[in-house]
């Protein structure tokens, strides 16, 4: 229980920096990944006691989907990789032109029509040099890899309106969610503007001041209604928005550092959140020992089926 809402921590789900959620409606399994552990975790049988499966990779993971036509694309430190089956051979599927030292891969999903999007993210935290990409092999085509945006340092809170007229993408580090119109079929994104800017980060903050930080926008999904759900890292809270912007509820969370919302179970109902406890300091762990855990609960309002890669 946390503020009035029974939040659950599903068991062995532990991880370093607990990314990119998504429920597989043919497998009843919640994916997600641990980024800083280089590793993709799944579950097993019913959310309350599940098991949970580990798969090692050889870098950071920054996001995944599924494939229709079976496995995984995953985004890694240096590329974009397909993978047939569960531990299977990663395939490179593309190639980018930026410095794996300082920048990797970092959130991203499919879109409606199955094209891969996924940004990046400048570690050196030094300028707005990360980018949004996406990967397009449908109906057998080479992949084409096309850039989408950019001016951001940390590419985060991708999501796809449920009309998929407007791409919403955060730059976490700037405190600020983006939209633009989007036409699906042409992929083309215009009419750039502010979704929602938040403050920045007190002078001198720590979690201990409370409400004088909301945090700074994470990983994001969208429900049937249209609303955004962005989880808010060192806010310990989901916030939910309206698609014209407003802000309709708080969802206080019992970690400091959520970093990724999604909604799935077979009704699209219960509302998962992945968290961080890498970096976080040993009296926050104490006060708040599901950190790094999944997190679920139950919600009135449905979520959209995951958007499989197409290839």
């Amino acid at each position: 229980m946390h503020n009035g809402r029974m939040w659950h921590n599903l068991d062995d789900s532990l991880s370093a920096l607990g990314e990119s959620p998504f429920w597989h409606p043919q497998e009843r399994s919640l994916y997600w990944l641990d980024i800083a552990g280089c590793a993709l975790l799944r579950t097993r049988g019913d959310i309350a006691d599940a098991i949970v499966e580990r798969w090692a990779l050889p870098s950071e993971p920054g996001c995944v989907a599924p494939a229709r036509r079976g496995g995984l694309v995953i985004a890694l430190r240096d590329g974009i990789y397909r993978a047939r089956e569960w531990g299977g051979a990663l395939v490179r599927m593309a190639d980018f032109d930026y410095d794996t030292r300082t920048m990797r891969f970092n959130d991203g999903k499919c879109d409606p029509r199955g094209r891969f999007w996924a940004g990046t993210l400048n570690e050196a935290k030094d300028g707005p040099t990360a980018r949004l990409y996406c990967l397009d092999a449908r109906d057998g085509i080479a992949p084409r890899v096309t850039e989408m945006a950019g001016d951001a340092t940390t590419a985060n809170g991708l999501a796809f309106s449920p009309d998929e007229r407007t791409v919403y993408w955060s730059d976490t580090a700037a405190h600020v969610v983006r939209a633009w119109d989007w036409d699906a079929e042409t992929n083309a994104m215009r009419n750039p503007r502010v979704f929602h800017q938040f403050a920045a980060k007190p002078a001198g903050w720590t979690p201990d001041d409370g409400a004088s930080y909301a945090g700074r926008p994470d990983g994001a999904t969208v429900d049937t209604n249209g609303h955004y759900w962005v989880a808010m890292y060192e806010g310990a809270q989901l916030l939910r928005f309206t698609p014209e912007g407003e802000w309709v509820e708080s969802l206080p969370l019992p970690v400091q550092c959520p970093t990724m919302p999604c909604l799935g179970g077979d009704d699209l109902r219960t509302l998962f959140v992945t968290s961080a406890r890498r970096g976080r300091p040993d009296a926050e762990l104490a006060v708040r020992p599901a950190s790094g855990s999944v997190l679920w609960t139950r919600v009135a309002t449905p979520g959209l089926p995951v958007h499989f890669f197409e290839d």
